[in-house]
Parts: C-alpha cells; sequence; structure tokens
C-alpha cells in the first residue's frame, strides 16, 4: 500500500469513530494511535481536503468561526474497508539502537551498554504507559464496539515492550562479558 494509501486510511478510520475537526484528527492519530503508529501531521490537512473533494469525507462548519468538521461519507465508509482490507506493505525498518549495536565497536561495549540502559528506560515508560491505558480503557465507556480491538493493540504493544525490555537486559549482560 502506497504511503499515501496509508495516510487515508489512518485519517478514514480515525474518521469512522466519530466526525472530528482537522485538529481532533492530528490528536487522535497521535494520541490513540501513536503507540504504534506515526503520521506527518503536515500531511493530515492536505489528506482531509483530498479525502473532501474525493468524496469519502464531507465538511460541515464547526462550532467556532473558522472551524471545520469532517465527517465519513458512504463512499468514505466503503473505502476505508477496501484500505483495511488490503494487505499491509510492510516498511523497512529504521532503528536507531540496532544501527548503533550493530556499530558499537566503534563507539565501545560501555557506551552501547549506555544506549542500552538508555533504551531499557524508555521500555519500562511505555510499559507504564501501555498500563494505564488498559486502565483507562477498562473504565471507558464510550465505544464499547471498538474497546476489544483497541485492546489487542494496547496488547500487542506491551508484548513488543516486554521481548525488548528482556533483549535490553540480555544485550547488557552479554555487554559484561566484553573486553574493554
Amino acid at each position: 500500500m502506497a504511503r499515501a494509501s496509508q495516510t487515508d486510511l489512518a485519517v478514514l478510520a480515525v474518521l469512522s469513530v466519530a466526525p472530528m475537526s482537522g485538529y481532533s484528527v492530528r490528536e487522535a492519530i497521535r494520541d490513540q494511535l501513536g503507540h504504534f503508529w506515526s503520521e506527518s501531521f503536515g500531511q493530515i490537512y492536505p489528506t482531509l481536503s483530498t479525502l473532501t473533494a474525493d468524496g469519502l469525507v464531507s465538511k460541515h462548519p464547526g462550532e467556532r468561526s473558522g472551524s471545520s468538521v469532517f465527517e465519513l461519507t458512504a463512499a468514505g465508509r466503503d473505502r476505508l474497508l477496501e484500505l483495511l482490507s488490503a494487505p499491509e506493505v510492510a516498511a523497512p525498518p529504521r532503528n536507531g539502537l540496532m544501527l548503533r549495536v550493530f556499530f558499537g565497536h566503534a563507539i565501545g561495549p560501555d557506551a552501547v551498554a549506555a544506549l542500552v540502559e538508555q533504551t531499557r528506560e524508555q521500555v519500562r515508560g511505555q510499559l507504564a504507559t501501555f498500563d494505564a491505558i488498559s486502565r483507562m480503557m477498562a473504565t471507558e465507556l464510550d465505544h464499547a464496539e471498538h474497546r476489544p480491538y483497541w485492546a489487542l493493540t494496547v496488547s500487542a504493544g506491551r508484548h513488543s515492550a516486554l521481548a525488548a525490555l528482556a533483549w535490553c537486559e540480555e544485550a547488557l549482560e552479554s555487554l559484561r562479558g566484553f573486553p574493554r
């Protein structure tokens, strides 16, 4: 799936939950999808304009002067289902930590260990975030039809973080034995 189609998918998907302003679309992508999806905020408004021109989204005046609310049309819902059903095209991975570890000989085991320790702390923060999201979802009453699927994404994030944490511990143990 081309990058533009991926952006269309993200925007159409958040609008499938509820009509919202462009700013709210941006916030939803950042706050709700941000644990597993990133989107260039500079693409959101042009995408909304294109989706509106293509009849996939309708644009209505918002409550504030000059603001607009976007809503999925029937054609937009059909396009969303088409995009959701299309096979995922994996993007090439970009992992700055692994790049540095791979060339760790240049900076030495202590510097690599420091990078891994930083990552370990970040992962612990991610786990705390996933736990907080799980607690929040358990008390939320809105969007009951979406919650089981949202819980699956939180679970996947938690599992990935636990695996990363286990790797950090293993890597730190290995690095202790590297010659200095």
